[in-house]
């Protein structure tokens, strides 16, 4: 009887531990999902975000133009996209579409392909040329610092107010018609 009584009381005070334990690991997740719900906090932006100013840059385009943020005309589209990406395969299409249908065309869309090897890069820059002004450079070149780019492919929009140059969409929706949203 005694090895009973004795089996009891570890397995209660087992049992009261473990619940003491489980009510800390709930309070616990609890302070960390209201961390992680904060905007800003825990999320890692794959660019800059909406009303942010973007960087200083100078740089050339494919065909031998030059392009800085003072060149971008206003409400202009910039897509950045890795050929060894496969999200990037999906949304060039569209992309592509979608910078034709734009009105202004060419000048106001602007892909960044992001490449190490010139000739992987061709391949999205031959299909990208014709609707867009086309930048080849690596993951720290001049757009991708000044647009803070982390992830591809990214779509952002971009337009003057007072006086800077700020996104104004951090992910366009290339679904819809460009002449619907100009």
């Amino acid at each position: 009887m005694p090895f009973v009584i004795a089996a009891l009381v570890l397995v209660g005070t087992l049992c009261v531990l473990n619940l003491l334990l489980s009510v800390g690991v709930i309070k616990r997740l609890r302070e960390h999902t209201e961390l992680l719900s904060k905007p800003g906090r825990g999320k890692i932006m794959p660019s800059l975000g909406v009303g942010e100013e973007v960087g200083e840059f100078l740089t050339s385009t494919v065909d031998g133009g030059t392009l800085s943020r003072e060149s971008l005309a206003d409400d202009t589209v910039v897509g950045f996209f890795s050929p060894n990406c496969g999200p990037c395969r999906e949304q060039l299409p569209r992309f592509v579409e979608y910078g034709g249908a734009l009105p202004g065309g060419r000048g106001r869309v602007v892909a960044v392909v992001l490449s190490h090897d010139a000739d992987e890069a061709n391949a999205l820059v031959a299909d990208l040329a014709p609707v867009a002004s086309v930048v080849v450079e690596t993951s720290s070149g001049p757009l991708s610092k000044a647009f803070k780019i982390k992830a591809y492919p990214t779509v952002l929009r971009v337009a003057a107010r007072e006086g800077r140059l700020v996104v104004t969409d951090e992910a366009v929706d290339l679904g819809q018609t460009a002449t619907a949203v100009a």
